[in-house]
């Protein structure tokens, strides 16, 4: 496997945790890895084109208490995301 790149920006890790919740809701479970479009940044890129973001939860009952939290909908959601958002961590492969 190759090196990953641990995300520390807080516009990037916003849009992170964003997505994670979405992604969350719409599978009604806790997932490891998420997609988002390439950065746009970087110049021109293809829109089909995502990258992929591996999701470390760093305490298993800070996974249980999201698990909780999906059925409660988007806002308790999003706010159990940010409450434990230190226990998240987000590496994108390089």
């Amino acid at each position: 496997m190759g090196e990953r790149l641990k995300i520390t920006d807080p516009e990037k890790l916003a849009l992170l945790y964003e997505r994670f919740r979405d992604v969350c809701l719409v599978e009604k479970e806790v997932w490891k890895e998420i997609f988002m479009p390439r950065d746009v940044s970087q110049g021109p890129v293809r829109t089909n084109i995502q990258e992929r973001y591996e999701v470390e939860i760093d305490d298993p009952e800070v996974e249980d208490a999201l698990e909780a939290n999906i059925v409660r909908g988007p806002n308790a959601l999003g706010a159990a995301i940010q409450e434990y958002r230190t226990h998240l961590i987000f590496y994108r492969n390089v």
